[in-house]
């Protein structure tokens, strides 16, 4: 496993490179382009500055995550041919660079979905919470100001130029069903699978998060069944997965560990994280430790682990400690030990397998 850091570049994120270099086994850094609108072609002299910036700590930058698919995409629009050519035109880019691994979503206007920012635990930190009856009653134009107001940085997904149109695009995908959304996603694949394995690039979706429809919204990226289907769409190791224990899990239907088992040779990233999930449906984002959430997070390792998983991988949304100021599910602290905490269960499993 190759631990990586999500980065939201300098000057857009609290924490810094020197900061990420302390925490042990971090070998890559998770980045991409953020103030660049979905849709847009990337500038290869911008990737190659943020290229020699990252590998200047000694990182590589052999994960991008979020390079957004533009909405005309996802709504089959006759204007979604210029949007996938540059979209091909990045990836060939980001090739020519040395990336080896996108991280997408196929998302209906909201990358990800949460009421409230800074819900705080027992002991009082805060982290990210759904709250599934508010969900149901409200207003997204509502929700969308209260969670645009509550971060002054860039938040994928929730980029002004998206939201700024909301109203468009709610009206836009009315009559937009499950079925339209797995045809119009398999014509992006079938576009993109083909340069992404000529410039050795693997395409890895996220799921769904969460990993439900909301606001009348259709969500395909969800189950086991769903991630089967979507990985025969274009049957190709180059189209494959980000597992995001997080997301998937949220849902207690959806058993991680083994859908790991299951897709593991099509499993690109690895996005490791707890939720506690509460009888009603409303969850909250823990720590990464197995008893202060919903999921087993030993078993989700111990899944990798049992496959010889030889992949990227990060620490997903951390809590917020300490009085840290940051992005909201992004704290330098709680990710960091969530990441010594993947590795004491990592290499406890390497002893007892005779490999370290």
């Amino acid at each position: 496993m190759r631990m990586t850091f999500r980065w939201y570049g300098e000057g857009n994120d609290t924490i810094t490179l020197e900061q990420i270099k302390q925490i042990p086994g971090v070998e890559g850094i998770v980045w991409s382009l953020h103030d660049i609108p979905a849709g847009e072609e990337w500038p290869m002299d911008r990737i190659l500055n943020e290229k020699k910036l990252i590998e200047s700590y000694g990182f590589n930058i052999d994960v991008v995550e979020s390079v957004n698919v533009h909405e005309d995409i996802k709504l089959g629009l006759p204007t979604r041919d210029k949007y996938i050519e540059n979209y091909k035109k990045t990836i060939e880019k980001l090739g020519k660079a040395g990336v080896k691994v996108i991280c997408y979503n196929f998302m209906p206007v909201f990358d990800w979905t949460r009421t409230d920012l800074y819900k705080k635990h027992p002991d009082g930190s805060t982290s990210l919470f759904f709250e599934k009856a508010k969900i149901e009653n409200a207003d997204p134009l509502e929700l969308v100001e209260k969670i645009a107001n509550g971060v002054n940085m860039t938040m994928p997904g929730w980029e002004p130029e998206r939201l700024s149109h909301l109203k468009e695009l709610f009206k836009a995908y009315e009559n937009v069903t499950d079925e339209d959304l797995w045809n119009n996603l398999k014509y992006f694949l079938e576009a993109i699978i083909p340069i992404a394995e000529i410039n050795d690039i693997k395409m890895a979706i996220h799921p769904d998060d969460p990993p439900w429809p909301i606001f009348g919204l259709p969500r395909i990226i969800t189950r086991k069944e769903n991630l089967r289907r979507f990985l025969k769409l274009v049957d190709s190791p180059y189209n494959g997965l980000t597992l995001c224990s997080g997301s998937l899990g949220s849902n207690p239907e959806n058993n991680v560990a083994e859908m790991i088992r299951e897709f593991g040779p099509r499993i690109h990233f690895a996005h490791i994280r707890n939720v506690k999930i509460f009888e009603n449906g409303d969850f909250i984002e823990s720590s990464h430790k197995t008893s202060d959430g919903s999921l087993d997070i030993v078993d989700i390792v111990k899944a990798y682990h049992d496959i010889g998983f030889t992949g990227y991988a990060r620490p997903d949304h951390g809590r917020h400690i300490w009085n840290e100021q940051c992005r909201p599910g992004y704290g330098l602290y709680d990710r960091a030990l969530g990441i010594m905490y993947i590795w004491g269960i990592w290499d406890s499993l390497q002893k007892n397998s005779g490999k370290c």
